[in-house]
C-alpha cells in the first residue's frame, strides 16, 4: 500500500511540475488602433507595441491580414523577456470609407493565436 501511495503522489508531483512549464506572453497596450477619421492619401501607418512578460523568449512566426488593402510586418527576432517589441500595420489610404479589419499574429506565446484590430474611417480631402 506504501509503495501504491508513493506512486500517486511521485505521478501527482510530476504533473504538477509540467502544467508550471515556461512560456512566452504577450501584454498589448492596446489590442485595438483607432485611426479615427483620416483624409485620403494620409498616412496609413500604425504600430501595436507589446511586452513579452513570460518567462521565454517570444517569437512571432507569421502576422496576416483580412484583407490585401492592410499590410502587417512583424518583428525579425525574438523578444526576449521583459523586452518590447512592435507589429507595425499599414492600411491603404487611398480607400475611402470605414476601417475594420483583423490583424492575426501567430505566435509561440501562451496564447499562440492573437486576433488585434483596426478601425476608423477615411474621408476623401474633396470638400462637398
Amino acid at each position: 500500500m506504501r509503495k501504491l501511495i508513493a506512486i500517486v503522489v511521485f505521478v501527482l508531483a510530476g504533473f504538477a511540475t509540467t502544467q508550471a512549464q515556461n512560456s512566452a506572453k504577450f501584454e498589448f497596450e492596446s489590442e485595438t488602433i483607432d485611426y479615427g477619421i483620416i483624409k485620403k492619401g494620409s498616412d496609413g501607418v500604425r504600430v501595436f507595441k507589446f511586452k513579452n512578460i513570460g518567462d521565454e523568449p517570444l517569437i512571432v512566426e507569421d502576422v496576416k491580414s483580412s484583407c490585401g488593402c492592410t499590410i502587417p510586418k512583424k518583428p525579425e527576432k525574438a523578444i526576449m523577456p521583459g523586452e518590447m517589441g512592435e507589429i507595425e500595420v499599414k492600411y491603404d489610404t487611398k480607400r475611402v470609407g470605414h476601417i475594420r479589419k483583423t490583424v492575426t499574429v501567430y505566435s509561440n506565446a501562451e496564447e499562440p493565436i492573437k486576433a488585434l484590430k483596426i478601425k476608423g474611417q477615411i474621408t476623401d480631402d474633396k470638400e462637398s
